[in-house]
């Protein structure tokens, strides 16, 4: 469930006034957050933040297209590295009589198949 309109977007007031100070400098260094749940509002449109994922703040340009959405959105807190089955299986494939090792093609094609077409 959404949040209620006539509650207007939830921005961190610290937030207005980092992005505020740093739109009147002029100056375009990224201004660090630490509020994943603060709503990207068109003010913020063409400022570097660098919301905080848990470990290191990541760059985030805010673009028209993000205006809506939350800062922790764009800002990752996990790594996925794959599934370890996966690599598992990648790894028992290469080693002969190991269970669940796909088998590897024979020489000989099978009694009553058609024979392969010849090598370019």
């Amino acid at each position: 469930m959404g949040r209620s309109i006539w509650k207007g977007p939830f921005v961190d007031g610290y937030l207005l006034k980092k992005a505020e100070a740093a739109r009147s400098s002029g100056r375009h260094e990224m201004i660090r957050i630490w509020s994943r749940r603060s709503t990207i509002l068109p003010q913020f449109v063409g400022l570097t933040f660098g919301v905080y994922n848990g470990q290191k703040h990541i760059p985030v340009m805010v673009t028209e297209e993000m205006v809506g959405h939350k800062f922790g959105e764009f800002s990752p807190t996990r790594s996925f590295y794959g599934h370890t089955s996966d690599r598992k299986a990648k790894r028992m494939a290469g080693v002969p009589g190991a269970e669940g090792a796909a088998a590897a093609p024979s020489a000989a094609p099978a009694p009553g198949a058609a024979p392969a077409p010849p090598a370019r």
